[in-house]
């Protein structure tokens, strides 16, 4: 079992819609280029992934759309649902 660590001043934890403990932890690590996206279950780290730093754009764009999506799909449910 891997020791936690505290999470870098630069880094976020976004806790899974499923509930059970399991959380998805980002962190910069501005000294080795890379993004660390790591998947959490309690305090046991179960997986990581390392980002460069020039692949960040793409997951952010990808992101972005996913998210633009999402939103027109909830205004065009929510706008045929008051008609």
């Amino acid at each position: 079992m891997q020791p936690v660590h505290p999470l870098p001043a630069e880094g976020s934890v976004f806790f899974d819609a499923r509930g059970d403990g399991r959380a998805l932890r980002a962190s910069w690590h501005h000294e080795s280029g890379v993004v660390v996206l790591s998947l959490w279950r309690d305090n046991v780290c179960t997986g990581s992934f390392r980002l460069a730093v020039d692949e960040v754009p793409a997951l952010v764009e990808l992101l972005r759309r996913g998210l633009d999506t999402a939103y027109d799909a909830t205004r065009e449910r929510r706008d045929a649902s008051s008609a």
